[in-house]
Order: C-alpha cells, then sequence, then structure tokens
C-alpha cells in the first residue's frame, strides 16, 4: 500500500503588497519606483520568500511605560519577615501565634542572623514563664551556635512587679515659693493621672516658708493616696533648707518641717535626729518620728552629657513597665529637657502594643531633632524588633542585657 503524502496545510492568504514590475528595472536615477504603477496579478511571482515585507513601525512606542498593576517584586529576608511577624503578633497579645512562629522559624534558621529568632523565642518562655521549653531550647541552642544559651529568669507577667505603672516625669518650673501657683498646680494634675510621679527639683534657686509648705502638703496627700513620688535634686533642695532654718528662731516652721521629710528620704538618720532636737526645742512641739520604711533610694548620679551609657551605666532613666497600652509619653519631653543622652530603661517592660509604639516615635523624633541622643536600654528582643518594624531603631540606639 503506497503512503500517501503528509497533508501540508494551507499557508494564511498574505496580505495584497503593492510589488515593483515583474520585469522592469527599478530607474536607479529617480532612486524609487514609478508611482502609481501596479503589475498585473499573472505578473506577481509564486516565490513568497523573496519578498522583502514592510516591518512595522515602533518608533512611538514608549518601553518605559508600566503598568501601574505590575509590580516588581524585591527580595524580601526571611529572617527579617519572620521576625516581625512574631514581634507584631507579640505586641498584639497574641502569644500563642507569635510562638508557634518563632518555633517553626528556629527550626529553619540554625546559624548567623537567624540567632536573633531563637533570642525572641528565649524571651517569650521567660515571659510567660515556660521553663521547661526554655531549657529544652538551650540544649538546641547549644549545639546550633556553639556558645552558651542565655540564663533563666522568670519574668512571667504573673508576678506582681510587672502590673506597676509607669513613672510619670514632671520638671518643677521656677522656684519653691508661694508665688509659683503654676508649678503647684501642676505637680497636682501630675499626681492625679499618675501613681508613680518623679518630681524634679532640680532647678529650684530660691525657697520660701509658703513654698516648702505647699511642698511638703503634696508629698502627704500622695502618701495618703497611696501615690509615690521619687523626688529629684532632693540633696540640693536640703542644702538650701539647712542654710534657712536657725536654732532657736521660732520662724519658718515649713522650711523644719520639709527638711526633716527630705533627712527621712535620704535616709539620714542622725541628721534628722538632730534636726528633730532642734526643732522641738525651738517650737516647743513633739517632731514627726523616723519611719525606716519611708527611706527612698539613693539619687542616681548624673553623668556627662557627652557619655554614652554603657551596660552597667547609672545615669537617671525614663523608665518603661509591665504592659504599656496606649500611651502617649505626654511626660517624656519634660524628662528629655534634663538630660542628654536621654536613657529610656526598658529592664521592667513586658509588651508595647502599636499605639503607644507609635507614640513613642512621634515623641523622639521631636527630641532627636534636637540634637539629643536616646538609648533604649535592655529592652527584650521582641520589643526590640517591634523598634525595628516601626523605624524607632533610626533615631535611637539599643543596648541589651547581658545574658
Amino acid at each position: 500500500m503506497v503512503a500517501r503524502p503528509a497533508v501540508i496545510p494551507r499557508a494564511k492568504e498574505a496580505p495584497e503588497v503593492a510589488l515593483p514590475p515583474a520585469e522592469d528595472k527599478l530607474d536607479s536615477s529617480a532612486g524609487s519606483p514609478q508611482s502609481g504603477t501596479v503589475p498585473p496579478p499573472e505578473a506577481a511571482s509564486d516565490d513568497l520568500s523573496s519578498l522583502d515585507f514592510v516591518k512595522s513601525d515602533f518608533s512611538e512606542f514608549d518601553f518605559s511605560e508600566v503598568s501601574p498593576d505590575f509590580q516588581i517584586e524585591q527580595d524580601v529576608d526571611p529572617v527579617d519577615a519572620e521576625a516581625e511577624e512574631a514581634a507584631i503578633l507579640y505586641a498584639n497579645g497574641q502569644d500563642e501565634a507569635a510562638r508557634s512562629v518563632l518555633e517553626n522559624a528556629v527550626r529553619i534558621h540554625h546559624f548567623g542572623p537567624g540567632e536573633r529568632l531563637w533570642m525572641m523565642l528565649f524571651d517569650l518562655y521567660k515571659l510567660t514563664g515556660q521553663k521547661a521549653a526554655f531549657d529544652a531550647l538551650g540544649i538546641d541552642y547549644a549545639r546550633s551556635f556553639e556558645k552558651s544559651p542565655p540564663a533563666w529568669r522568670d519574668k512571667s507577667t504573673g508576678q506582681a512587679k510587672v502590673s506597676e505603672a509607669v513613672a510619670g516625669s514632671l520638671l518643677f518650673k521656677g522656684d519653691l515659693t508661694g508665688e509659683n501657683d503654676g508649678a503647684f498646680e501642676a505637680v497636682r494634675q501630675s499626681l492625679a493621672k499618675n501613681v508613680r510621679l518623679r518630681l524634679d527639683m532640680s532647678r529650684v534657686s530660691q525657697i520660701d516658708a509658703v513654698g516648702c509648705g505647699l511642698l511638703l502638703t503634696l508629698l502627704q496627700q500622695a502618701r495618703k493616696s497611696r501615690r509615690e513620688v521619687e523626688l529629684l535634686g532632693r540633696d540640693a533642695l536640703a542644702e538650701m533648707l539647712e542654710q534657712r532654718i536657725v536654732a532657736g528662731s521660732a520662724e519658718d516652721s515649713e522650711c523644719w518641717l520639709l527638711l526633716l521629710e527630705l533627712c527621712q528620704l535620704q535616709g539620714r538618720n542622725e541628721a534628722f535626729e538632730e534636726v528633730a532636737i532642734n526643732y522641738a526645742v525651738t517650737f516647743e512641739v513633739s517632731p514627726p518620728s523616723w519611719e525606716s520604711s519611708r527611706v527612698a533610694a539613693p539619687e542616681p548620679a548624673k553623668q556627662m552629657a557627652a557619655d554614652v551609657p554603657g551596660d552597667d551605666g547609672v545615669q537617671d532613666a525614663y523608665v518603661l513597665r509591665g504592659d504599656v497600652k496606649s500611651s502617649r509619653f505626654g511626660d517624656l519631653t519634660a524628662h528629655a529637657d534634663l538630660h542628654d543622652p536621654v536613657l529610656i530603661d526598658c529592664a521592667p517592660l513586658v509588651r508595647l502594643d502599636f499605639i503607644s509604639a507609635g507614640a513613642l516615635l512621634n515623641v523622639l523624633s521631636t527630641i532627636r531633632q534636637t540634637g539629643k541622643q536616646i538609648v533604649f536600654r535592655h529592652p527584650n528582643h521582641l520589643i526590640a524588633e517591634l523598634f525595628r518594624v516601626i523605624g524607632l531603631r533610626t533615631v535611637a540606639a539599643i543596648i541589651f542585657a547581658k545574658h
């Protein structure tokens, strides 16, 4: 049986193209074919391969124009992506979801930049009181990174210390005199808003009996209403009071009583006893009694403005505590007015929500524009990653706790 030839599909009909005459030569002197000359159909060659088709004209097409719906994907670091996801989940209070993300991540990232994911998981275990999981992770960490894992410190939210309120800060503006109504009203308003208040008296250069009495009354009222006042600049203020009182001169009793209060806070028992005896002799009334439980912590030492606080540096810091939600940090600007660098102690801080983180960024950006250095001290790694996500690391340095 004779094989039939393969069927060749018919070529599509080519569009009509004006062809030069089949036999007439082009006039080389004219440089173009005679206009209006159209060859008869029978004169056209059946061999289409010899034809020069007209090329498409793309001179008016702009290759630089791209549809707005077309996006070029950029490479995303997987470590950054997983750290960001876990930090956001934790900030939103989704601890189990954050744990799941980090536990999956540490199974993949066993070296280099992936170590920060391990640090986040270590801190999450600490904050949620999961010691068994923490110890198991420590074994894997030592095997993967060939160094000792962080030590266990129970920071679980069940402890009472994390429920402490964030301390407010207020600079007492002007002198400690009875005429300074605005400063005393500011103290009253701050005490109404803050369970803990850091009151800075370091700018006071003059005092009188009425002003001392007003301050003493505010301190006593705060104590009765279970509010805590940390009085900064009390050492210098005590020196001014000592120069003003005169034993045997029954004047300015408010200054005597305020000095006794400061001696109490400073823990100066012998000085307290001496002032108390002189007060009793001068005014012929019983002085206040010494209360050991009311001795305050020493005032923090001051650093030079150019110094950068180290990991063990001591400096008056703005302290963030517990679980901070919807905070505006209105008192941070006043604190920053007195300090450079501005040290923000995050060691007692458990969690910071997105609203608070955004407000903190706004406040610190304004402070940074004044040229002051800003340092976060000892945040946990979950909060540190949140700082990176929202851009806080562009305005502040971070010092991590040694583990």
